[in-house]
């Protein structure tokens, strides 16, 4: 049987005509008109003013904490369940991440576990310290960002949004990535739309921007001579990336309708066959792009191990499922790291948890395969 995958590529039909057209022009070096064309795209779809084109979301991170003025000895309060590159960054530029759990809806950022955190250090004497907010808009679920905002404000600390994974996800009908002073976007090629590899850095102001143009191109200066005042970063996305970036904005919304599609089909089969899940939950005023279907699984009702016998048994018919994210504080490289959040929401999920396929591409042939093994399984 063909690998079934959780999250493949999905080719629109216009991405080859953007990367011959760079071909035609001999524009295979970085930047050109695809890159300057997929930043008016991003920014025209999200409603943002202003983007730069990178070569990952990590770097579009490192990027956007570096112009906020992290370094040693300084402390980002970021996420603990997420993938690592919402996290690395912070270590990249010598400051300490100090981990916030989730909440029960949206498993993002808890903004008590956050409002808790940010007192701490503050009846610490040690509030200056705290020099951005990181939270992550996992799966393509917006996080609680008017509660979050709120709190920042309040305090007096900028935000850095990761909304890697939810391109087109919306609060009150405003784009994620666009609540705070920057966000970033992935398009890895497993996210909802792709570049093979790249990411986006976005903020509603101008200078940001420029300067992240200019940190992303090894900081030369103005001059005709190479002449660096500025440590900078080879983080610019390739022309011939964009070129396929500009022909994935064009199928964008349908993508995020299939996968919303998705996400409603699991939901019937297991009401069909009486599982009693939990998943991310739309708030009123909320849309999620839905980029992978994920769910986790009481243990009272299914047992400890319920999950990974789900998950090798799906694997026995070539069928990729993947646990969530293990959070940050339970990773070894960020062992002895402070965490905030009373309920521990966080490992829950990630103990009970899966995604399942979840591409904007299923055909009706491997959705039969998928739910078929699922009634399979759950009659063993």
């Amino acid at each position: 049987m063909e690998k079934i995958w959780l999250s493949s590529p999905h080719m629109g039909g216009n991405e080859q005509s953007y990367v011959k057209e760079a071909f035609n022009h001999n524009w295979i070096a970085p930047l050109g008109p695809n890159v300057n064309g997929f930043e008016v795209d991003i920014q025209n779809f999200t409603g943002i003013a202003n983007a730069a084109a990178l070569s990952s979301g990590t770097g579009a991170i490192h990027i956007a904490l570096d112009i906020l003025g992290v370094g040693p000895g300084d402390h980002v309060l970021v996420q603990s369940f997420t993938f690592c590159a919402s996290v690395n960054p912070i270590q990249y530029l010598g400051a300490t991440p100090i981990f916030i759990d989730s909440d029960e809806d949206s498993w993002n950022m808890c903004p008590i576990a956050l409002k808790e955190a940010l007192i701490y250090f503050k009846e610490a004497g040690t509030l200056t310290k705290i020099k951005a907010i990181l939270p992550v808009h996992l799966y393509g679920m917006p996080a609680k960002m008017d509660e979050i905002m709120a709190i920042a404000n309040d305090f007096g600390i900028p935000v850095v949004e990761d909304a890697a994974e939810s391109l087109g996800a919306t609060l009150n009908g405003k784009h994620t990535g666009t609540f705070g002073e920057f966000g970033v976007f992935s398009f890895n090629g497993n996210k909802i739309i792709t570049t093979s590899g790249g990411g986006a850095l976005v903020s509603a102001k101008a200078e940001n921007i420029s300067l992240a143009r200019k940190l992303a191109t090894q900081a030369r200066d103005d001059a005709p001579h190479y002449q660096h005042s500025l440590i900078g970063y080879n983080y610019r996305m390739s022309n011939i990336c964009a070129g396929i970036g500009r022909g994935q904005m064009e199928v964008l919304t349908d993508r995020i309708s299939q996968r919303r599609i998705n996400f409603e089909r699991y939901l019937k089969l297991f009401d069909k066959i009486g599982w009693k899940v939990e998943f991310q939950k739309e708030r009123e005023g909320t849309f999620a792009n839905r980029w992978l279907s994920a769910f986790y699984f009481e243990p009272k009702t299914f047992g400890l191990f319920f999950r990974e016998e789900l998950r090798l048994y799906l694997e026995s018919f070539n069928i990729e499922s993947r646990p969530l994210w293990k959070p940050m504080h339970l990773q070894p490289v960020y062992e002895g790291c402070k965490y905030f959040g009373k309920w521990h929401q966080a490992e829950k999920i990630f103990d009970y948890g899966l995604c399942l396929p979840s591409g904007s591409n299923l055909t009706e042939v491997e959705w039969q395969r998928i739910e078929n093994a699922i009634q399979d399984f759950e009659k063993l």
